[in-house]
């Protein structure tokens, strides 16, 4: 046995409160490595005159990487207290596994060797708002999504997807536009938008604040904004505000006092300053966002700073009643001042989502003091990998899906905000090389797969674009030049997803298989009354797919796509799939 990939650690994703009175335990092996996994466990305190009291439960593999196997079970301690081990077996050989590392038996009288849940207190788990399981969100960028009303149109506004977007031109989008487009949204489905920053700043991106007290004059009024957020309330739709609390603009009335009074500005301390005088050229001598001049790091560990940042928070939350923050390169701001964000977000509304932009493993900022969920670029990365690029088969993909999963506790991936573009990456049609087939087998993904889904605007038009700022063109409002079969296609994903809750995060999901020489995969959802299986072709061959560990015989099996019902007559089962084509297939048990 390979005892150098086991691994365990307690209060992280491999061991965590699930709710009140549930926990999951999972255990990492080399792959292929042991043949079964048992969870020894019991309560510190139960002895008799045998010694220490246990239970032992089977565990199962959830999932496999390229080099691990994951093994999962769940266990509901009595007395809220748990002292567990691992028995594995691999061959001929049989260990156990404990906090005091491997031993050829069980200990009954040293419960010392055995890792510790001390007690499972409810405030310590982890608990994002429900409403999030099942939303669907739309990120809008409010320069390019609708302009509503010429009268606040930035100077030297250009007539609506006139020219391509740059660095530096301005189209007029603003809330009224929103506002107008909301039938629209609604009609897709959509039950979540998150607005990129709607604060007053000097570019049409609004990433470099001016006041984050105030509205972009170009975006509107407060009285504006309210309407907004009431007609998105009113149609059932969420709103997520933009907080850029990493950097400031170069034109915040703070840096500008830096940059007039130098050593002698009151606020010297609330940005990393290197030296004086200040210098821009050729790289800042203070600390900004990459090497960028115009947008200046901000001191939170500052006091000033920090107070000034969460009244900000607090003001959006309690005077406009906003559902969510999504906060910007959250992984560069210390995480004390994320837990007091937290804190003070939730005293004013509890069910606030608090949002991470972190593209890499963010387990540090997901134990439940910081952030309810984070963007899940790991999720971005491998789904355009396989499905856009073909940069993987699909026996990698699934190793790469099986690793996210397993990288955050399950009630953390309920909340993962999944994204397949966004104003920061290139387009999903363009990275897909205009492949349309693609693009839907690629939604079909996203949106059968747990967390919750965010769909790019535009995305579900066909719109195309390269990297920033090509990415971020006007929204095609003329429908002649929009891809209707697109959208209703997305349209129809966004409905099952509704209308079937396993579709969403009602159902453990797994890889049934992957085929790197087919290049198709199929995963299931399963809860205790329904099994949804999706089968998918990635390829431009037609495919027989048949589907394995599953006995079907006699069960009514409905296709939710097609609205078909077909009993299988056999214990195995195969599927046709024409080149790119998905098939989702539910079953009662």
């Amino acid at each position: 046995m390979n005892k150098e990939a086991v691994y365990h650690r307690p209060k992280d994703q491999y061991a965590y409160i699930y709710d009140a009175e549930t926990l999951h335990i999972l255990l990492r092996t080399k792959r292929g490595d042991a043949h079964s996994v048992d969870l020894i466990y019991g309560d510190p305190y139960e002895w008799d005159v045998s010694g220490w009291i246990s239970s032992i439960v089977p565990m199962q593999i959830s999932g496999r990487d390229e080099l691990f196997d994951y093994w999962f079970t769940e266990v509901k301690p009595p007395y809220r207290r748990l002292r567990y081990g691992f028995k594995i077996a691999s061959g001929d050989e049989t260990i156990f596994y404990g906090e005091k590392g491997f031993n050829d038996t069980a200990p009954k009288d040293d419960i010392g060797f055995y890792f510790a849940f001390p007690f499972l207190h409810e405030n310590d788990a982890f608990t994002p708002p429900e409403w999030v399981r099942n939303t669907v969100w739309y990120q809008i960028f409010p320069e390019r999504f609708a302009n509503g009303s010429d009268r606040n149109n930035p100077k030297d506004t250009l007539p609506w997807g006139s020219a391509e977007p740059t660095a530096t031109n301005f189209f007029g989008g603003d809330f009224e536009g929103i506002i107008q487009r909301i039938d629209y949204l609604v009609e897709l489905g959509i039950t979540g938008i998150y607005l990129t920053p709607i604060f007053k700043a000097h570019s049409n991106h609004k990433y470099d604040t001016i006041d984050y007290m105030e509205i972009d004059p170009q975006f509107g009024d407060t009285e504006t904004f309210k309407r907004l957020i009431d007609t998105c309330h009113k149609h059932g739709i969420k709103v997520m505000l933009d907080a850029v609390f990493n950097h400031s603009g170069y034109f915040f009335e703070p840096f500008q006092n830096v940059l007039k009074h130098g050593e002698n500005s009151r606020y010297k301390n609330w940005f990393h300053l290197h030296e004086f005088p200040i210098k821009t050229k050729p790289r800042p001598n203070y600390d900004a966002f990459g090497f960028v001049k115009t947008m200046p790091k901000l001191n939170t560990q500052n006091p000033e700073v920090k107070d000034y940042l969460l009244k900000v928070g607090a003001y959006w939350l309690r005077e406009f009643n906003i559902d969510g923050w999504r906060l910007d390169v959250a992984n560069e701001i210390d995480h004390q001042f994320w837990r007091e964000f937290r804190t003070e977000m939730k005293k004013i509304k509890r069910d606030v989502y608090i949002l991470g932009e972190i593209w890499h493993d963010a387990i540090p900022w997901l134990s439940g003091d910081q952030f309810d969920a984070v963007m899940n670029y790991p999720f971005t990365n491998a789904a355009l990998n396989f499905f856009a690029k073909d940069e993987i088969n699909a026996e990698q993909f699934c190793n790469a899906i099986s690793h996210v999963c397993h990288m955050y506790p399950r009630n953390v991936n309920e909340v993962a905000f999944n994204l397949l573009g966004s104003h920061d990456t290139a387009r999903i049609l363009t990275t897909a090389k205009d492949n349309r087939e693609k693009v839907k087998l690629l939604t079909a993904f996203q949106l059968s797969f747990i967390g919750t889904p965010c769909i790019y605007y535009g995305d579900e038009i066909g719109m195309a674009g390269g990297d920033d700022p090509d990415c971020r063109k006007c929204m095609i409002w003329d429908r002649q030049h929009q891809d209707i079969n697109m959208l209703n296609h997305v349209k129809k994903l966004i409905s099952l997803r509704k209308t079937y809750p396993i579709f969403a995060n009602n159902g453990i999901f797994s890889f049934l298989s992957a085929d790197k020489e087919t290049n198709h995969i199929i995963y299931k959802k399963e809860n205790e009354k329904e099994i949804l299986i999706v089968i998918m072709n990635n390829s431009n061959n037609s495919l027989n797919i048949a589907i394995p560990e599953l006995n079907l015989k006699d069960l009514m099996i409905r296709d939710i796509c097609n609205e078909k019902e077909f009993a299988a007559h056999a214990e195995n089962l195969s599927i046709s799939l024409k080149p790119y084509e998905f098939k989702f297939l539910l079953i009662n048990k």
